[in-house]
């Protein structure tokens, strides 16, 4: 139990430098860019999957922790937010790196997570505007700020550590649960639900990545790593989770209807994506 609480603490404690650092941005651009920051940040918004999918390979959950609080201030598109989450890599890449796997297999596995973000990103923004006449909302930062409760107009510094400390409170609480839970219950007993099923390996797999820590990403790819796993169901679980962040959206985004309609787009993105992989036979 005490273990638990201590990860939770460590693993928290790595966010608060993406956080304060997220919030300051933030802070700076609506108190000093003005309209001609919103002008550059929606144009910039078109190819904002590509950056995210790109981003998002790079390990640990902070990434994906910037982009939802990006996505509540609507300074980037769904569909950026979309390619974040599934490109993140969380505790994968570290992994594999200390498990000495080859760096060629390495950069596959990351070019096809980042390939498949890529797409699904690009397809949301191109489905919201073309299919449902959605347009790009305003980059709404003061509205975010305004929702936060932060002290807006007086400085930058002041509600940027007041919004990472009420972000870090939230993360350390829910991740305290989350490790105690699992210490309770095991990781190996979620793995092993998850053998070489047909159809089912896959949906597990993705259940399990929902889980907003960063452990999840461990077992998935250590499970992988002992032949447990076959690659795209491996890839179904690594696609759908992303750490903390659908825990930070939840938390700074007001439309939860929004927030559940793109935690179903990313794990229907990750089961199709893992069947498709296994069905052409796609092996690192």
């Amino acid at each position: 139990m005490l273990d638990a609480i201590l990860d939770a603490v460590i693993d928290s404690l790595k966010l608060l430098p993406f956080l304060f650092v997220t919030y300051l941005l933030m802070e700076y651009m609506e108190d000093k860019l003005g309209d001609k920051s919103k002008a550059a940040l929606k144009k910039a918004g078109n190819v904002g999957p590509l950056w995210g999918s790109v981003l998002g390979i790079f390990p640990q959950c902070g990434f994906s922790v910037t982009a939802s609080s990006m996505y509540a201030g609507r300074v980037i598109t769904m569909g950026t937010l979309i390619a974040v989450f599934l490109s993140t890599s969380d505790e994968m890449l570290p992994i594999l790196i200390s498990e000495a796997v080859n760096p060629v297999v390495i950069g596959k596995i990351l070019a096809i997570k980042a390939f498949i973000a890529m797409i699904a990103g690009f397809a949301v923004d191109i489905v919201l505007r073309a299919v449902f006449h959605k347009k790009e909302e305003e980059v709404d930062i003061h509205h975010f700020c305004e929702h936060e409760h932060c002290s807006c107009g007086q400085g930058i510094l002041k509600p940027a550590i007041k919004h990472t400390l009420s972000i870090f409170v939230f993360i350390l609480a829910v991740t305290a649960v989350l490790n105690i839970v699992i210490e309770l219950v095991g990781f190996e007993v979620l793995g092993n639900t998850v053998f070489n099923i047909p159809v089912v390996g896959e949906l597990i797999a993705g259940l399990v990545g929902l889980i907003p820590n960063c452990g999840a990403s461990v077992v998935i790819t250590t499970l992988y790593l002992n032949g447990v796993l076959g690659f795209g169901t491996m890839m179904c679980g690594l696609l759908v989770n992303s750490g903390v962040g659908v825990l930070v959206l939840f938390r700074v985004n007001e439309d939860k209807n929004n927030n559940l309609v793109i935690l179903g787009i990313i794990y229907l993105v990750g089961i199709i994506a893992g069947l498709i992989l296994d069905l052409i036979g796609v092996a690192v």
